[in-house]
Protein backbone atom coordinates (compact mmCIF):
# COMPACT_ATOMS: atom_id res chain seq x y z
CA UNK A 1 0.00 0.00 0.00
CA UNK A 2 1.32 3.73 -1.02
CA UNK A 3 1.03 5.50 1.90
CA UNK A 4 2.69 8.84 0.68
CA UNK A 5 0.85 11.57 0.52
CA UNK A 6 0.88 13.54 -2.40
CA UNK A 7 0.28 17.67 -2.63
CA UNK A 8 -2.84 18.71 -4.49
CA UNK A 9 -2.25 20.84 -7.35
CA UNK A 10 -1.61 25.06 -6.86
CA UNK A 11 -4.77 26.60 -6.58
CA UNK A 12 -6.80 23.89 -6.42
CA UNK A 13 -8.85 24.58 -3.03
CA UNK A 14 -10.66 27.76 -1.32
CA UNK A 15 -9.78 27.13 2.08
CA UNK A 16 -9.56 30.45 3.03
CA UNK A 17 -12.07 31.28 6.15
CA UNK A 18 -14.74 33.90 5.24
CA UNK A 19 -13.19 36.43 7.34
CA UNK A 20 -9.71 35.73 6.12
CA UNK A 21 -11.09 35.73 2.49
CA UNK A 22 -12.94 39.20 3.37
CA UNK A 23 -9.75 40.58 4.45
CA UNK A 24 -7.69 39.82 1.75
CA UNK A 25 -10.39 40.98 -0.89
CA UNK A 26 -10.42 44.12 1.61
CA UNK A 27 -6.53 44.82 0.94
CA UNK A 28 -6.82 43.93 -2.76
CA UNK A 29 -9.49 47.01 -3.10
CA UNK A 30 -6.68 49.24 -1.62
CA UNK A 31 -3.40 47.67 -3.01
CA UNK A 32 -2.41 51.02 -4.90
CA UNK A 33 -2.58 52.77 -1.96
CA UNK A 34 -0.69 49.72 -0.15
CA UNK A 35 1.95 49.86 -2.67
CA UNK A 36 2.27 53.80 -2.58
CA UNK A 37 2.49 53.86 1.36
CA UNK A 38 5.00 50.55 1.57
CA UNK A 39 7.07 52.18 -0.93
CA UNK A 40 7.61 55.27 0.44
CA UNK A 41 7.80 53.98 4.12
CA UNK A 42 10.97 52.51 2.62
CA UNK A 43 12.20 55.11 0.60
CA UNK A 44 11.93 58.02 3.48
CA UNK A 45 14.29 55.34 5.62
CA UNK A 46 11.18 55.38 7.92
CA UNK A 47 11.26 51.51 8.38
CA UNK A 48 15.34 51.54 8.72
CA UNK A 49 15.23 53.88 11.51
CA UNK A 50 12.45 51.57 13.66
CA UNK A 51 14.65 48.62 12.52
CA UNK A 52 17.76 50.26 13.38
CA UNK A 53 16.46 51.93 16.78
CA UNK A 54 14.38 48.38 17.99
CA UNK A 55 11.26 50.25 18.23
CA UNK A 56 10.79 54.37 17.78
CA UNK A 57 8.41 56.85 18.68
CA UNK A 58 6.73 59.59 16.25
CA UNK A 59 8.30 62.52 17.43
CA UNK A 60 11.99 60.11 17.17
CA UNK A 61 10.64 59.22 13.47
CA UNK A 62 10.20 62.78 12.44
CA UNK A 63 13.23 64.09 13.95
CA UNK A 64 15.11 61.83 11.11
CA UNK A 65 13.23 62.40 8.03
CA UNK A 66 12.56 65.00 5.98
CA UNK A 67 8.36 64.58 6.27
CA UNK A 68 6.09 66.26 8.14
CA UNK A 69 4.70 64.82 11.24
CA UNK A 70 1.12 64.38 9.60
CA UNK A 71 3.25 62.68 6.75
CA UNK A 72 5.31 60.30 9.24
CA UNK A 73 1.78 59.67 10.98
CA UNK A 74 -0.30 58.59 8.23
CA UNK A 75 2.45 56.43 6.58
CA UNK A 76 2.96 54.74 10.32
CA UNK A 77 -0.73 54.25 10.42
CA UNK A 78 -1.05 52.96 6.97
CA UNK A 79 1.90 50.75 7.95
CA UNK A 80 0.11 49.20 10.78
CA UNK A 81 -2.77 48.20 8.86
CA UNK A 82 -0.20 46.85 5.98
CA UNK A 83 1.11 44.50 8.29
CA UNK A 84 4.89 45.78 8.21
CA UNK A 85 5.05 47.98 11.77
CA UNK A 86 3.05 47.04 15.04
CA UNK A 87 2.88 49.21 17.96
CA UNK A 88 4.46 48.72 21.74
CA UNK A 89 4.71 50.86 24.65
CA UNK A 90 4.17 53.92 22.17
CA UNK A 91 6.76 53.15 19.55
CA UNK A 92 6.75 51.85 16.23
CA UNK A 93 8.16 47.84 16.04
CA UNK A 94 9.34 46.07 13.03
CA UNK A 95 7.01 43.17 11.94
CA UNK A 96 8.94 39.89 10.33
CA UNK A 97 6.82 41.00 7.60
CA UNK A 98 8.71 44.42 7.77
CA UNK A 99 12.23 42.75 7.95
CA UNK A 100 11.34 40.43 4.73
CA UNK A 101 10.35 43.56 3.09
CA UNK A 102 13.26 45.73 4.04
CA UNK A 103 16.22 42.29 4.03
CA UNK A 104 15.15 39.69 2.28
CA UNK A 105 16.72 39.01 -1.22
CA UNK A 106 14.56 37.95 -3.50
CA UNK A 107 11.50 40.69 -2.21
CA UNK A 108 13.89 43.42 -2.55
CA UNK A 109 15.14 41.84 -6.04
CA UNK A 110 11.23 41.75 -6.71
CA UNK A 111 10.12 45.24 -5.49
CA UNK A 112 13.25 47.20 -7.38
CA UNK A 113 11.90 45.58 -10.62
CA UNK A 114 8.72 46.78 -10.25
CA UNK A 115 9.54 50.20 -8.98
CA UNK A 116 11.59 50.83 -11.57
CA UNK A 117 11.03 49.05 -14.75
CA UNK A 118 7.07 47.94 -14.42
CA UNK A 119 5.59 50.31 -12.07
CA UNK A 120 4.61 53.32 -14.65
CA UNK A 121 3.61 50.83 -16.94
CA UNK A 122 1.39 48.93 -14.99
CA UNK A 123 -1.90 51.00 -15.76
CA UNK A 124 -1.17 50.08 -19.12
CA UNK A 125 -2.74 46.52 -18.55
CA UNK A 126 -5.95 46.60 -20.26
CA UNK A 127 -4.64 48.29 -23.51
CA UNK A 128 -1.50 46.06 -23.85
CA UNK A 129 -4.09 43.01 -23.60
CA UNK A 130 -6.02 44.56 -26.01
CA UNK A 131 -3.55 45.75 -28.41
CA UNK A 132 -0.91 42.47 -27.77
CA UNK A 133 1.36 45.13 -26.88
CA UNK A 134 3.45 46.38 -24.53
CA UNK A 135 2.20 49.75 -23.94
CA UNK A 136 3.51 50.54 -20.82
CA UNK A 137 6.55 49.99 -22.10
CA UNK A 138 6.78 54.22 -23.58
CA UNK A 139 7.06 55.10 -20.13
CA UNK A 140 10.80 54.32 -20.77
CA UNK A 141 11.35 54.41 -24.04
CA UNK A 142 10.10 54.00 -28.14
CA UNK A 143 11.15 50.67 -28.36
CA UNK A 144 9.20 47.84 -30.24
CA UNK A 145 10.08 45.76 -27.30
CA UNK A 146 12.15 45.79 -24.07
CA UNK A 147 15.00 43.90 -25.12
CA UNK A 148 16.03 46.60 -27.63
CA UNK A 149 15.92 49.16 -25.02
CA UNK A 150 17.83 47.29 -22.64
CA UNK A 151 21.36 49.24 -23.17
CA UNK A 152 19.58 52.65 -23.30
CA UNK A 153 17.59 52.38 -20.11
CA UNK A 154 18.17 54.59 -17.43
CA UNK A 155 20.30 53.47 -14.78
CA UNK A 156 18.34 52.71 -12.00
CA UNK A 157 15.91 50.67 -14.29
CA UNK A 158 18.60 48.89 -15.75
CA UNK A 159 19.95 48.18 -13.22
CA UNK A 160 17.08 46.96 -11.71
CA UNK A 161 16.06 44.82 -14.59
CA UNK A 162 19.52 42.71 -14.75
CA UNK A 163 19.24 42.45 -11.01
CA UNK A 164 16.11 40.61 -11.35
CA UNK A 165 17.11 38.91 -14.47
CA UNK A 166 20.24 37.61 -13.11
CA UNK A 167 19.33 37.00 -9.95
CA UNK A 168 16.57 34.09 -11.09
CA UNK A 169 18.95 32.60 -13.61
CA UNK A 170 22.03 32.60 -12.24
CA UNK A 171 21.31 31.37 -9.04
CA UNK A 172 20.75 27.81 -10.59
CA UNK A 173 24.20 27.65 -13.35
CA UNK A 174 25.60 26.35 -10.83
CA UNK A 175 23.36 23.28 -10.47
CA UNK A 176 22.62 22.85 -13.89
CA UNK A 177 26.47 22.67 -15.32
CA UNK A 178 27.41 19.19 -14.48
CA UNK A 179 23.63 18.37 -15.74
CA UNK A 180 24.47 19.69 -19.00
CA UNK A 181 28.18 18.14 -19.21
CA UNK A 182 27.43 14.88 -18.52
CA UNK A 183 26.67 14.90 -21.91
CA UNK A 184 30.18 15.73 -22.97
CA UNK A 185 29.12 18.32 -25.41
CA UNK A 186 32.13 19.94 -27.39
CA UNK A 187 30.08 22.67 -29.06
CA UNK A 188 27.39 24.46 -27.19
CA UNK A 189 24.90 27.05 -28.70
CA UNK A 190 23.66 29.44 -26.33
CA UNK A 191 20.14 30.93 -27.97
CA UNK A 192 19.77 34.15 -25.92
CA UNK A 193 22.80 34.57 -25.06
CA UNK A 194 22.12 37.79 -23.07
CA UNK A 195 25.36 39.71 -21.44
CA UNK A 196 27.09 35.89 -22.02
CA UNK A 197 27.01 35.01 -18.02
CA UNK A 198 26.07 31.41 -19.04
CA UNK A 199 28.37 31.27 -22.00
CA UNK A 200 31.23 32.39 -19.38
CA UNK A 201 30.15 29.97 -16.84
CA UNK A 202 30.20 26.70 -19.82
CA UNK A 203 33.97 27.95 -20.86
CA UNK A 204 35.11 27.87 -17.04
CA UNK A 205 33.36 24.55 -16.48
CA UNK A 206 35.15 22.89 -19.27
CA UNK A 207 37.85 24.27 -20.62
CA UNK A 208 38.02 22.80 -24.25
CA UNK A 209 34.13 23.92 -24.90
CA UNK A 210 33.45 25.81 -28.07
CA UNK A 211 30.16 28.53 -27.66
CA UNK A 212 28.10 29.76 -29.77
CA UNK A 213 26.04 33.00 -28.65
CA UNK A 214 22.79 33.38 -30.44
CA UNK A 215 21.14 37.06 -29.76
CA UNK A 216 20.28 40.44 -30.79
CA UNK A 217 23.58 43.17 -31.72
CA UNK A 218 22.58 45.20 -28.90
CA UNK A 219 23.54 42.05 -26.78
CA UNK A 220 25.92 40.20 -28.73
CA UNK A 221 27.88 43.42 -27.92
CA UNK A 222 27.95 43.41 -24.22
CA UNK A 223 28.88 39.60 -24.24
CA UNK A 224 31.52 39.73 -26.59
CA UNK A 225 33.02 42.14 -24.39
CA UNK A 226 32.48 40.45 -21.22
CA UNK A 227 34.06 37.28 -23.22
CA UNK A 228 36.82 39.35 -24.66
CA UNK A 229 38.11 40.48 -20.98
CA UNK A 230 38.05 36.78 -19.37
CA UNK A 231 40.31 35.93 -22.45
CA UNK A 232 37.87 33.24 -24.37
CA UNK A 233 38.14 35.19 -26.98
CA UNK A 234 39.01 32.19 -29.32
CA UNK A 235 36.41 29.70 -27.87
CA UNK A 236 33.03 31.98 -28.89
CA UNK A 237 31.75 32.82 -32.11
CA UNK A 238 28.69 35.13 -32.34
CA UNK A 239 25.50 34.51 -34.68
CA UNK A 240 23.92 37.88 -34.56
CA UNK A 241 20.05 37.49 -35.28
CA UNK A 242 16.09 38.21 -34.31
CA UNK A 243 15.13 34.25 -33.89
CA UNK A 244 11.57 35.96 -34.79
CA UNK A 245 12.29 36.43 -38.13
CA UNK A 246 11.13 33.86 -40.77
CA UNK A 247 14.00 33.95 -42.69
CA UNK A 248 16.72 33.80 -39.92
CA UNK A 249 17.78 29.90 -39.51
CA UNK A 250 20.25 28.65 -36.42
CA UNK A 251 23.48 27.56 -37.06
CA UNK A 252 24.01 23.51 -37.40
CA UNK A 253 26.87 21.48 -35.53
CA UNK A 254 25.83 21.97 -31.92
CA UNK A 255 26.09 19.09 -29.52
CA UNK A 256 23.69 21.43 -26.88
CA UNK A 257 21.29 24.16 -27.90
CA UNK A 258 20.75 26.13 -24.77
CA UNK A 259 18.19 28.62 -23.92
CA UNK A 260 17.49 29.57 -19.82
CA UNK A 261 14.53 32.17 -19.65
CA UNK A 262 14.13 32.70 -23.07
CA UNK A 263 10.73 30.93 -24.15
CA UNK A 264 8.85 32.89 -21.75
CA UNK A 265 9.55 35.76 -23.69
CA UNK A 266 7.69 34.72 -27.04
CA UNK A 267 3.85 33.91 -27.40
CA UNK A 268 2.65 30.47 -28.11
CA UNK A 269 3.41 30.45 -31.76
CA UNK A 270 6.69 32.06 -31.69
CA UNK A 271 8.01 29.58 -29.22
CA UNK A 272 6.36 26.77 -31.80
CA UNK A 273 8.78 28.85 -34.55
CA UNK A 274 11.75 28.62 -32.72
CA UNK A 275 11.87 24.90 -31.44
CA UNK A 276 11.11 24.34 -35.10
CA UNK A 277 14.32 26.35 -36.05
CA UNK A 278 15.59 24.41 -32.82
CA UNK A 279 14.62 21.12 -34.73
CA UNK A 280 16.29 21.66 -37.85
CA UNK A 281 19.70 22.75 -36.70
CA UNK A 282 19.91 19.78 -34.16
CA UNK A 283 21.07 16.87 -35.12
CA UNK A 284 19.93 13.47 -33.94
CA UNK A 285 21.78 13.09 -31.04
CA UNK A 286 21.75 17.00 -30.02
CA UNK A 287 20.33 17.31 -26.68
CA UNK A 288 18.07 20.78 -26.51
CA UNK A 289 18.10 22.09 -22.86
CA UNK A 290 15.63 24.30 -21.47
CA UNK A 291 15.87 26.09 -18.71
CA UNK A 292 12.10 28.20 -17.13
CA UNK A 293 10.30 28.78 -14.87
CA UNK A 294 6.41 27.08 -14.47
CA UNK A 295 4.22 28.49 -11.88
CA UNK A 296 2.02 25.21 -11.82
CA UNK A 297 5.23 23.20 -10.58
CA UNK A 298 6.60 25.52 -7.68
CA UNK A 299 6.44 23.96 -4.17
CA UNK A 300 4.64 26.90 -2.44
CA UNK A 301 1.60 29.25 -3.91
CA UNK A 302 3.63 32.76 -2.67
CA UNK A 303 7.02 31.27 -5.65
CA UNK A 304 3.29 30.59 -8.53
CA UNK A 305 2.17 34.27 -7.51
CA UNK A 306 5.20 35.73 -8.05
CA UNK A 307 5.65 34.32 -11.18
CA UNK A 308 1.99 35.24 -12.08
CA UNK A 309 2.68 38.57 -11.41
CA UNK A 310 5.91 38.52 -13.45
CA UNK A 311 3.61 37.29 -16.52
CA UNK A 312 1.85 41.22 -16.56
CA UNK A 313 5.06 42.55 -17.04
CA UNK A 314 5.79 40.92 -20.20
CA UNK A 315 2.36 42.08 -21.15
CA UNK A 316 2.86 45.64 -20.84
CA UNK A 317 6.56 46.11 -20.57
CA UNK A 318 8.00 43.68 -22.58
CA UNK A 319 6.29 42.18 -25.28
CA UNK A 320 2.67 42.26 -25.20
CA UNK A 321 2.25 38.65 -26.08
CA UNK A 322 4.83 36.35 -23.66
CA UNK A 323 4.44 34.99 -19.78
CA UNK A 324 5.45 32.64 -17.41
CA UNK A 325 4.03 29.16 -18.45
CA UNK A 326 1.95 26.65 -17.13
CA UNK A 327 3.97 23.70 -17.81
CA UNK A 328 0.74 21.74 -19.36
CA UNK A 329 0.71 24.10 -21.79
CA UNK A 330 4.38 24.46 -22.59
CA UNK A 331 4.63 20.72 -22.65
CA UNK A 332 2.12 21.01 -25.81
CA UNK A 333 4.30 23.26 -27.60
CA UNK A 334 7.24 21.40 -27.60
CA UNK A 335 5.27 18.43 -29.06
CA UNK A 336 3.97 20.63 -31.77
CA UNK A 337 7.41 21.37 -32.83
CA UNK A 338 8.09 17.96 -33.28
CA UNK A 339 10.56 17.10 -29.86
CA UNK A 340 10.24 15.01 -26.89
CA UNK A 341 11.07 15.41 -22.87
CA UNK A 342 13.97 13.22 -22.07
CA UNK A 343 15.20 14.73 -18.98
CA UNK A 344 13.46 16.98 -16.11
CA UNK A 345 14.95 17.94 -13.09
CA UNK A 346 12.25 20.34 -10.99
CA UNK A 347 13.29 22.68 -8.58
CA UNK A 348 16.44 24.10 -9.54
CA UNK A 349 18.04 27.16 -7.65
CA UNK A 350 14.71 28.57 -6.17
CA UNK A 351 12.23 27.93 -9.12
CA UNK A 352 13.28 26.69 -11.94
CA UNK A 353 12.90 23.23 -14.12
CA UNK A 354 15.15 22.09 -16.77
CA UNK A 355 13.94 20.21 -19.63
CA UNK A 356 16.37 18.16 -21.69
CA UNK A 357 14.70 17.66 -25.31
CA UNK A 358 15.38 15.40 -28.62
CA UNK A 359 13.90 14.61 -31.89
CA UNK A 360 10.77 12.83 -31.77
Amino acid sequence: MNLVKTKPPLFSTDNLKALDALNLAHFISFAPYVWEASSLLKEKQILDIIENSDGATIEEIVSLVDISHYGVRILLEAGLGIGLIYMKEEKYCLTKAGYFFLNDKTVVTNFNFMKDVCYEGASSLKESIEKSEPVGLKCLGTWDHIYEGLPYLEEKAKKSWFDFDHYYSDITFDDLLPIVFKHQPQKVMDIGANTGKWSLKCMEYDKEVELGLVDLGVQLNVAKQNIKEANFGDRATYHEMDIRDPKNTLPKGYDIIWMSQFLDCFSDEQIVDILKKCHAAAGENTMVFINETFWDLQDFEISAFALQMTSLYFTTMANGCSQMYDSKVFFKLIDQAGFKIVEQHNMQGIAHTLLGLKKK
